[in-house]
């Protein structure tokens, strides 16, 4: 039984890998709204780090092991675009991808999706690896061969 659920896991790791897209569901609490009724523009924020740690759990790898090794990866840029509100008590849809990869910087791309199918918000969020004592950057494919891959198959896939 054990063993049917490694196999079942394993192919959602690689089905998600061919997709290289996650979707992460954030239910709207009050604490996230503001004096006008809807959701304060700094969640967001919040909301892409949800979808981007799930986008990386969901192709097997982790931001643990990473760190583990001394390394971490801080955003240098975000941006973030509001199209649509979103107010108490609707489930939004976090879309994650990889936009951009090279060995040194990761942009990560998002979209915010009401439950009427609108697009709340888009935005990036571009992330080196860094040394955490020294804050020197580090290639990806120095720290983590495997994350390094994955990212690499990713873009060729989306380049075709």
């Amino acid at each position: 039984m054990i063993r049917y659920y490694v196999i079942e896991i394993a192919l959602l790791i690689e089905k998600v890998r061919e997709m290289a897209i996650s979707e992460a569901k954030i239910q709207v609490r009050y604490a996230e709204t503001d004096m006008m009724g809807v959701v304060y523009h700094a969640n967001y924020l919040i909301w892409m780090e949800v979808g981007r740690t799930k986008f990386v759990q969901d192709l097997g790898l982790d931001y643990k092991s990473m760190e583990a090794k001394g390394y971490v990866a801080p955003i240098i840029d975000v941006q973030v675009s509001y199209k649509h509100a979103v107010r108490y008590g609707e489930e939004v849809t976090v879309k994650t991808w990889i936009q951009q990869y090279s060995k040194l910087k990761t942009v990560y791309a998002y979209e915010m999706i009401k439950p009427d199918g609108k697009i709340a918000c888009t935005g990036t969020s571009t992330h080196i690896v860094v040394n955490r004592e020294t804050f020197r950057p580090v290639p990806l494919n120095r720290v983590d061969p495997e994350w390094h891959s994955v990212y690499e198959n990713i873009m060729a896939k989306q380049n075709v």
